[in-house]
């Protein structure tokens, strides 16, 4: 028997679990890339507009750490810049990917059933390598595809795409050696996400102090990150072909780790042996909600620290929209409509914390999930056996779902709040401003991680389709105007009635309506799982 035994039977098995997840956000990922090459060429249709553009962007190093370098100014490069995040938000999703189906399945007790039969050593992690490249490399020709058609050159097109899938192939690759290394699926995911974080703060201060890509003293350090490669590929300008094999060879040299590992450690232990606790339990262990604190408090401290860093970077970048757009008339009109000057650093304050408020209801859907993850790893059922009821249980793991989203965005607000009023000498009069807006995305966060809750407790088996709603808001909000869609299409997601609170005639109706929403979701999700059975596999 080979070591590869099973593989083809385990791949059509991980294509069946995530027939709907995987087409969902591959597409939406493509598209993206071509709703910016759009936007760019309606906004700035001349070469003279674009080069002003270019000079206020890129002499911001708020904006180009965020983002990353641009190379030239035409269509396609300012599009490149602008998905910037494309590859740290494939690399996220291809390390949680991998993990979900090697480390997770072994936790599960699925790994083992499967290891009985006919299946070789190597299977298990091939198969979920295979179907993530396989994603990623879709993902890239999507993308490639779809730039040609909107009109950008072929060569850039394909060297771009080529980029953000070897980008997440290598990040795969990663989580396919964190599974490995512990015994826990929240240990393989803290170990690829701390990679990934550590890559993303590499990429972050050399592309901050690397001068805008030309060469500063600090754009060494973007080498260093695999985050930074697919940018130093230069699309749209003066293509670097070679540097796709930076990727490659990073994977290749993580999957000659990973593999010898797989086959050297027991089924279910990991590298690392886990740590032991304390023989006795502390009084905050005591019940329900103290156990979903020490569940939940590490997590919570991590997003809670990106997030005001992310803060710090937005609200740096906010100063210099102004620069961006001088010269461009077309805006100019705009701006003079929407109040003058000082819209234009509004909007995007207003845009950036819509988009933080989209991640942090990805914080709030996972702690949800959390719940879901414990029933099926059977912790749950000896809990329920004791006087513990069920809506205690399932209430403690959703406040965590309610209350880390308001404190991740409180931390955006205060540290995007306290950067801008720096930048602008007015920090009393901002930082209460941006606080109170970052605040006013928590409803909107809220009722996604009600909608996850109201699927863990009516139908858990599709309980991961809360990442489906939340990349179906992700779609609506970034290509909803490109598109042109009806008005009620894009009121399907409720980031859409968020109002902007930096404008002075806001009212709060609703965030009200928003909050009353989740309310409703919650009070159903803990009626139907105190009456359904437990677990349900």
């Amino acid at each position: 028997m080979s070591a590869f035994t099973g593989t083809r039977h385990l791949v059509r098995l991980i294509l069946r679990r995530d027939r709907v997840v995987l087409p969902i956000w591959v597409l939406l990922l493509a598209v993206l890339p071509v709703g910016y090459a759009g936007t760019y060429a309606e906004l700035y249709p001349t070469a003279a507009e674009r080069a002003t553009y270019l000079a206020g962007t890129a002499s911001n190093p708020s904006i180009v750490a965020l983002l990353g370098p641009v190379y030239g100014h035409s269509v396609g490069a300012l599009a490149v810049q602008r998905a910037g995040l494309l590859a740290l938000i494939v690399a996220l999703i291809s390390v949680l990917t991998v993990v979900r189906h090697t480390r997770t399945e072994e936790e599960a007790g699925r790994r083992e059933l499967l290891g009985a039969t006919v299946l070789g050593r190597y299977a298990g992690l091939t198969a979920a390598l295979l179907v993530t490249y396989a994603a990623n490399l879709l993902l890239g020709l999507l993308t490639a595809a779809g730039l040609v058609a909107a009109g950008l050159p072929g060569a850039g097109s394909v060297l771009f795409g080529a980029g953000v899938a070897l980008t997440g192939i290598a990040f795969a690759t990663v989580g396919g050696l964190a599974a490995q290394l512990t015994e826990s699926a929240g240990g393989a995911r803290g170990i690829g996400l701390g990679v990934l974080g550590l890559a993303f703060v590499l990429r972050l201060a050399g592309d901050a102090g690397g001068s805008g890509g030309t060469g500063g003293s600090a754009e060494w350090l973007s080498w260093l990150s695999p985050l930074g490669w697919a940018a130093r590929g230069r699309a749209f300008a003066d293509e670097r072909w070679w540097v796709l094999l930076l990727p490659v060879l990073f994977s290749a040299v993580i999957a000659l780790v990973a593999y010898p590992v797989s086959v050297r450690r027991d089924l279910g232990a990991g590298v690392f042996p886990p740590r032991l606790g304390p023989a006795v339990a502390g009084p905050r262990l005591a019940g329900p909600f103290g156990l979903a604190w020490r569940l939940h408090r590490g997590q919570l401290l991590g997003w809670t620290v990106g997030f005001a860093l992310l803060g710090l970077v937005l609200g740096g970048a906010a100063d210099a929209a102004g620069d961006a757009v001088q010269g461009n008339q077309q805006i100019a009109e705009i701006l003079a409509r929407l109040g003058g000057s000082s819209a234009l650093a509004e909007a995007y304050l207003g845009g950036t914390l819509s988009l933080t408020a989209l991640a942090a209801a990805g914080y709030g859907i996972q702690a949800a999930l959390r719940a879901r993850a414990e029933e099926t790893a059977g912790r749950a059922e000896p809990l329920l056996a004791t006087t513990v009821s069920r809506t205690r249980w399932l209430a403690a793991h959703l406040l965590f779902a309610l209350l880390g989203p308001a404190v991740v965005l409180a931390a955006t607000g205060l540290a995007t709040g306290l950067a801008y009023g720096l930048s602008v000498g007015d920090v009393n009069r901002e930082l209460p401003r941006l606080l109170g807006a970052g605040l006013a995305q928590v409803p909107a966060a809220w009722v996604l991680a009600g909608l996850a809750a109201l699927l863990v407790g009516w139908l858990p088996k599709f309980s991961a389709g809360a990442w489906a709603i939340l990349a179906g808001c992700l779609l609506l909000g970034q290509l909803g105007a490109v598109l042109e869609l009806d008005q009620w299409a894009l009121d399907l997601s409720p980031f859409t009635h968020t109002p902007q609170v930096l404008r002075p005639d806001w009212t709060p109706t609703p965030l009200l309506a928003l909050a009353a929403v989740t309310a409703a979701l919650i009070a159903l999700a803990l009626r139907a799982f105190h009456t359904r059975d437990l677990p349900t596999l």
